[in-house]
């Protein structure tokens, strides 16, 4: 129990303190984070709606694709992109390994078939008689996706908040793209990594508090975001 009191308190310090170092890694979680959520989200939601409101062998395809995609696990996402940005990858010559720019597109490679299978699931989950309606009005496709997403706004509020959630909570796609890099490219996942193998387990939950505040932060607006919309 003295061993847990004395963290508690190591980490009510740390909080409190809120040095550089904490703000330099909460600002870049929420740069690489906001950005890979934005690009999954402009994305993944009209890909969504394409995948639903229709019926094709290539949409059948790309649905597959989809699937697949939310089921990835992130340390395979960092991989590919890694070989992608690798010096003789074909993305070598741009020198995006270990940068910010390089876990933004992992994880937005990741984000982007969540933002897309939520939606399109939200879609075709209408009730039969409003997708009657929506062929009967005869509008043009981009015209149609609009009156769909509006009719299923909380599946496309909780399709931006899943994607959120995939890219700000995941550690393996940015350790490998980012390397964990201090002052560069170190986030709030890696850097609690860092922390708890070097043992310092009150910094490693303090960041873990602030991950936490961030994501109830998130999470609260896009509740509100919704409650006032439907």
């Amino acid at each position: 129990m003295a061993f847990l009191r004395e963290l508690l308190a190591d980490t009510v310090r740390a909080l409190v303190s809120f040095g550089p170092e904490l703000r330099e890694v909460v600002w870049l979680t929420l740069f690489v984070a906001g950005t890979a959520t934005l690009i999954g989200v402009l994305v993944g939601i009209p890909l969504g709606s394409w995948l639903a409101l229709g019926e094709s062998r290539i949409r059948r395809i790309w649905r597959l694709a989809v699937n697949v995609g939310m089921g990835m696990p992130p340390v395979l996402a960092g991989l590919l992109i890694l070989i992608l940005v690798w010096d003789d990858g074909p993305l070598g010559q741009a020198r995006l390994l270990f940068t910010p720019a390089a876990m933004i597109i992992a994880q937005a490679f990741l984000a982007i078939p969540i933002a897309a299978g939520v939606t399109a699931a939200a879609i075709r989950g209408l009730a039969p008689a409003a997708r009657e309606q929506l062929d009967a009005l005869g509008l043009g496709r981009a015209a149609t996706a609009r009156v769909a997403l509006a009719e299923v706004w909380p599946g496309v509020v909780a399709a931006v908040a899943a994607a959120f959630g995939r890219v700000v909570s995941e550690v393996g796609a940015v350790l490998v793209v980012g390397g964990n890099i201090a002052g560069e490219t170190r986030v709030l996942t890696t850097a609690i990594v860092q922390e708890a193998r070097q043992a310092d387990f009150a910094t490693a939950l303090a960041f873990g508090a602030v991950l936490m505040v961030i994501a109830l932060v998130i999470n609260v607006f896009l509740a509100r975001v919704e409650s006032r919309r439907w």
